[in-house]
């Protein structure tokens, strides 16, 4: 059984773009030879094929002659269900270990490697059309920096969570953070690169797994990020929710959220840049990494990328940073009152320091300036623990984590956080970054 469904986008001056949403069910009879490596063929058959997905049809450029259009590009524009069962010799393939994964994970690769960017080109005017091909339009910098109340999958001890990322759905493609043992909280500070095609229909998938070992691992929950909301060239930082299912978010349930740091650059658009905080200042050093263009590095060598410039380039600085004072803390004693002080550390360099513990407040002034030298600041986590302190030890009423990206970019700012782990305290913090770009030998 087959439906289509027709509609006309708006495009370019110079195409027509259309449309097809296609629902078919069939039973078609489709065989595979697999041949495995100790020499046996197996005869796979792929029955019961169920497909949604909308097509997409491109007639560009327009022209004067008949049939009025150059080229023709056909591609998947998008994948909405694909279902099918795997058969070998009337009996169900699931039953060999290894093999039904396997089989279907070639068949998904193949229908992604037919899917939007991807296009095919139809020449049907002479003329040169090699500009209407896939090609990278930009690169998207993902940090991983943490999560937190990430759902228990383990019924002793904790889950042990590990996140997926990807632009594309391709093996090549998918990106796998380390494994945090026994945490439903954990601090990843990852980086990450993803070649970007099409920044207006592209997103960031991100799929956070509990680590089982020997045994396939169990999702958690999973969440998107559509790349046209980022403005290029200025970093956004985001607590991404989890959910069970992207198509299907009827799901209530609280699985944990993912934070995030996002920066889209295309590629060679320097002269497009600006930072977020001043429009009318150039390029600060950090996005010079970015596209090329950072004092004392050779930008004109075309076969050094982006990726290798930034290699190539240490973030080094002091970081200053002001505990201001804190907001509406949760009592923890007796009288209804705290004795709260804030623990700061460098995740990276393990530099700690600590404010004065001030006795009987929920709304602590302490008005505390640290300093950090910090060698690699891209790579660097800001982590602000506050606690109660009690006769016997502490207690943690909660914490902030941070990059130092924001302070790089502006130079000085002044901002309130939240803590998590309460309901609605918050830290005033005010920090400055005072750098010294050394390039690697």
């Amino acid at each position: 059984m087959l439906k289509i469904g027709v509609s006309i986008i708006e495009g370019e001056s110079d195409e027509i773009i259309m449309e097809l949403e296609m629902q078919w069910d069939g039973n078609p009879n489709i065989v595979l030879d697999i041949k495995t490596r100790v020499g046996v063929q197996l005869p796979i058959q792929v029955k019961n094929i169920r497909f949604t997905g909308v097509f997409r049809i491109i007639f560009k450029p327009l022209v004067d002659v008949f049939p009025c259009f150059g080229a023709l590009c056909y591609s998947l524009r998008e994948k909405k269900n694909l279902d099918f069962k795997l058969k070998v010799g009337g009996g169900d393939v699931s039953t060999i270990p290894g093999v039904s994964d396997a089989i279907e994970e070639m068949i998904r690769d193949a229908v992604e490697d037919f899917t939007w960017p991807v296009r095919k080109i139809i020449p049907i005017l002479p003329g040169d059309y090699s500009y209407l091909e896939l090609k990278q339009v930009g690169t998207l910098v993902v940090k991983l920096i943490e999560a937190k109340e990430l759902t228990n999958k383990d019924i002793i001890g904790k889950s042990d969570p590990f996140v997926e990322l990807f632009v594309r759905p391709l093996r090549d493609r998918i990106k796998t953070s380390k494994t945090i043992n026994n945490q439903t909280n954990p601090i990843w500070n990852e980086h990450f690169e993803f070649v970007v095609e099409d920044v207006s229909t592209q997103h960031l998938t991100i799929r956070a797994h509990d680590d089982e070992g020997i045994q396939a691992s169990e999702l958690i929950g999973c969440a998107q990020v559509p790349l046209s909301e980022l403005k290029a060239g200025k970093v956004k930082d985001v607590w991404l929710k989890l959910v069970k299912d992207l198509q299907i978010q009827r799901d209530q349930k609280n699985r944990g959220q993912v934070h995030l740091e996002l920066l889209y650059y295309p590629l060679n658009a320097e002269s497009e840049f600006y930072t977020q905080f001043d429009p009318d200042y150039r390029l600060t050093t950090m996005e010079k990494i970015f596209i090329h263009n950072i004092d004392g590095v050779d930008s004109s060598d075309p076969a050094k990328s982006a990726s290798e410039m930034k290699k190539d380039v240490i973030i080094r600085g002091v970081l200053s940073v002001t505990v201001i004072s804190a907001e509406n803390l949760p009592a923890t004693d007796l009288i209804g009152k705290s004795d709260p002080f804030v623990e700061l550390t460098m995740k990276k360099s393990e530099q700690k320091d600590k404010t004065r513990v001030l006795n009987d407040t929920l709304n602590p002034v302490w008005n505390q300036t640290f300093e950090f030298v910090v060698e690699d600041g891209l790579h660097e986590l800001l982590i602000l623990e506050v606690y109660d302190h009690d006769i016997f030890g502490k207690d943690k009423i909660g914490r902030c984590i941070m990059t130092l990206t924001k302070a790089i970019l502006e130079g000085e700012y002044k901002d309130t956080f939240p803590i998590d782990g309460t309901e609605a305290s918050k830290l005033n913090l005010q920090l400055k970054w005072t750098p010294q770009t050394i390039i690697r030998d």
